[in-house]
């Protein structure tokens, strides 16, 4: 009698947080129409702005949920974007070949992948420390190399979509951006249907919920795990990139920011879902450009270091209310020793 019991508790459960979630995007879209109905131009800016402010952050969780949803766990992600940022920086500062230096910020990134799959798969390291030594490795090797004075040679410039973008409020938002942001929103739609509605996605969700069934069928674990990091290390070093060569424009020790461990927190709001990450990482976003556009009008008598820490406690009480709920692949970062 009890099963029974905690299904219904569970549905009922899951009902009413789909219901809330329903009612409170609902509220969300009248409150935004009503500012647009008010003061169209700052509610436009503050919507393009979160749409950018979320796009390393969707790359990020990306990268994350790649590798859990195959089994590893990786925490070194703001250690792949911060060396994937400094090295796309170094490549444009040289070269001034603006597509050159994405590619180098992709390839820093899977090469960074293929170093944790090695620690985590190859070495059987705890997944936790491999993850913990990329980011050291990456703050101390950009804190290093780094040389004041250099400025890149030009930055991604914006390319607006024909008529698309004078549409009013979706136009500027959806249709006026730099090109990596638009290769965010294909790569959450493209992850989406290749994580659930392919062969490759069906393999992997097996390898991370459980690798020795997997292993009978004939799945390659150990090979699924390599492949799969390292496309997840692209995207963080896809993530750098955007920093240095669209977002910013320039390099500074540091300059993710604690971004690639917000990824994660946006990964586990988003239940290990490419849509879901998205829809977490717009939150936070939203959350950014609102402290953006609070400490620029200077209409709120506080000081600013509070605003600043808004985003931040926002994603503490979203990871307290939801982190429960969300349950991760089951063999996540459990070695895989095959008998």
């Amino acid at each position: 009698m009890t099963q029974p019991v905690e299904e219904t508790v569970k549905e009922r459960i899951s009902f009413n947080a789909s219901t809330l979630g329903k009612a409170a995007m609902g509220i969300l879209g009248l409150l935004i129409l009503y500012s647009y109905w008010n003061n169209p131009q700052v509610t436009t800016a503050v919507l393009a702005s979160s749409l950018r402010q979320s796009t390393p952050l969707v790359l990020g969780a990306l990268c994350g949920l790649i590798g859990e949803r195959s089994g590893i766990i990786n925490i070194g992600i703001e250690g792949q974007m911060l060396l994937g940022a400094f090295v796309a920086f170094l490549v444009n500062v040289y070269s001034g070949n603006l597509l050159l230096a994405i590619a180098a910020g992709l390839l820093t990134g899977v090469v960074m992948g293929l170093f944790l799959a090695w620690m985590s798969v190859g070495l059987k390291m705890d997944q936790i420390i491999g993850g913990t030594i990329i980011n050291m490795l990456a703050f101390g090797l950009t804190s290093f190399f780094y040389q004041t004075g250099l400025t890149t040679k030009g930055k991604l410039p914006t390319i607006p979509l024909g008529p698309l973008a004078d549409l009013p409020l979706v136009g500027p938002v959806l249709f006026n951006n730099p090109p990596i942001t638009y290769l965010t929103l294909i790569l959450v739609l493209v992850v989406q249907l290749a994580l659930f509605r392919t062969v490759w996605g069906l393999r992997t969700r097996a390898v991370g919920e459980h690798p020795s069934a997997a292993d009978t069928v004939g799945i390659n674990v150990y090979l699924t795990r390599y492949v799969n990091v390292a496309i997840a290390g692209s995207l963080a070093g896809l993530a750098g990139a955007y920093l240095t060569l669209e977002a910013v424009g320039s390099f500074e020790r540091g300059m993710t920011n604690g971004r690639g461990f917000v990824a994660l927190a946006v990964m586990i709001f988003g239940k290990w879902t490419p849509l879901g990450s998205w829809g977490a990482a717009l939150l936070f976003g939203f959350a950014t450009a609102l402290q953006t556009q609070f400490q620029f009008m200077g209409t709120i008598n506080i000081p600013p270091q509070f605003i600043g820490m808004f985003p931040y406690l926002l994603t503490i009480v979203v990871l307290a209310g939801f982190v429960g709920r969300a349950r991760p692949p089951a063999a996540i970062g459990q070695v895989y020793d095959p008998e």
